[in-house]
């Protein structure tokens, strides 16, 4: 697994370019999480994002203005948590600067955080106002723990994995190239784990769409600990 998501890295930047080891593929799959997460958040939880943070603080504006479908306790909260979140992969940042060690453990953070969050999806539901405010909570934190850890990185072109704007911004301003290819990788990543997202939870349930979130996190908390191949 490992030595096909650095070979995917690799096509990513120009022959001899690629510094980072297989983690611009591990990134890819981290945008697949966000689509996911979000889909179940906006889809299951009351128009609420817990990755796309922009959103969120749009949605308390006019929900504070009275718009009619809208939380703004909700919104907060998710604000709230994300911000927890990203505060804490900041405090492993301290105790552990290299950026990928932080990877490792803040993805298998976010990893523990969707679990809980499955398991309160299976047992409470997702209805009633404290089952909702849990769920937000869970999954915000976790999206917080990911992109402060990704944020650390800084990979080009693939600084964040929960927001697409300036991803498309550069894809129509900058000049064509595997920084390109980088941008339409997170695009798509995105879109995937929205489809995907979506179908499971309108047609299976928030547990399978969570669970399904489960799967490129275990992968890239797995493959990012494990140490680099040594070059003969």
């Amino acid at each position: 697994m490992r030595a096909l998501l650095l070979r995917v890295s690799d096509r990513m930047f120009p022959h001899g370019r690629n510094t980072f080891g297989a983690v611009p593929a591990l990134l890819v799959l981290l945008t697949v999480v966000t689509g996911i997460v979000d889909a179940v958040s906006y889809l299951g939880l009351g128009h609420v994002f817990v990755a796309n943070m922009t959103g969120n603080v749009v949605f308390l504006g006019f929900a504070t203005a009275g718009a009619g479908g809208l939380s703004a306790w909700a919104s907060a909260l998710a604000i709230g948590a994300f911000v927890l979140g990203a505060w804490s992969t900041g405090r492993l940042h301290l105790r552990a600067p290299d950026p990928r060690h932080v990877l490792v453990r803040a993805t298998a953070g976010h990893a523990v955080l969707v679990a809980a969050a499955v398991a309160v999806a299976g047992t409470a539901g997702r209805h009633g106002t404290v089952a909702r405010a849990v769920l937000i909570a869970l999954l915000a934190g976790g999206m917080g723990l990911q992109n402060a850890a990704v944020r650390k990185l800084a990979v080009p072109e693939m600084g964040t994995t929960v927001v697409l704007t300036s991803t498309l911004t550069g894809m129509a301003a900058d000049t064509p190239g595997l920084a390109l290819l980088r941008r339409l990788c997170s695009v798509a990543a995105m879109i995937v784990g929205a489809v995907f997202g979506g179908l499971l939870h309108l047609h299976a349930g928030p547990v399978s769409a969570l669970g399904l979130a489960l799967v490129p996190l275990v992968v890239v908390a797995v493959v990012a600990a494990a140490p680099p191949a040594e070059t003969p």
